[in-house]
C-alpha cells in the first residue's frame, strides 16, 4: 500500500487499516465439521465435547429442555468439581436452540463471553466447567 492509498481521518491524519477476513465463522465452520464428523446421520443439534474432560462424547438434543450439570439425572452429565449440580439448561425448539445459565458458581460461556442466556448456532462453543462444547448442527 502506498502513502496515498492510506486513508486520513478528518485532520488530515493517517489512520490505521483494519481487514476483517471473517476468521471468526471461518473457525465456526470449521468446529461445526469437526463436531458433527463424529455423529453418523443425527437431525437437529447436538453437543459435542471438543476439549477438557470426555473429548469426543456427545449428545443430541431433541426438542425439548435439557439440563447440564453434575446432577446423575441431567441428560448432559458433566462429571467435574468445575461443573455445578444444576449448571445449565438448553432448550431445544424448532431449528433453534438457547442456553441458559442456571446460577451456577463458574458460569457459563458462549464463543468466550460469559452470559446468563444466549442463542446457539452450530459452531458455537460453550463451556462449562472444564468442559468444552461445540454445537454441532444435523440435517
Amino acid at each position: 500500500m502506498g502513502s496515498s492509498d492510506v486513508p486520513h481521518n478528518e485532520a488530515g491524519e493517517p489512520t490505521e487499516v483494519t481487514e476483517t477476513i471473517g476468521a471468526v465463522d471461518a473457525g465456526r465452520a470449521i468446529r461445526e465439521a469437526e463436531a458433527a464428523a463424529g455423529i453418523p446421520g443425527f437431525e437437529g443439534f447436538a453437543l459435542v465435547v471438543t476439549g477438557g474432560p470426555r473429548q469426543g462424547a456427545h449428545w443430541v438434543l431433541d426438542e425439548g429442555e435439557w439440563e447440564a450439570g453434575r446432577n446423575t439425572d441431567a441428560l448432559v452429565f458433566l462429571d467435574d468439581v468445575t461443573v455445578s449440580r444444576h449448571h445449565a439448561r438448553f432448550v431445544v425448539r424448532p431449528g433453534s436452540l438457547e442456553v441458559f445459565d442456571l446460577g451456577s458458581t463458574n458460569g457459563t460461556y458462549v464463543n468466550g463471553t460469559r452470559t446468563e442466556h444466549a442463542a446457539l448456532a452450530a459452531g458455537d462453543e460453550v463451556i462449562i466447567g472444564r468442559f468444552h462444547l461445540v454445537v454441532a448442527r444435523g440435517a
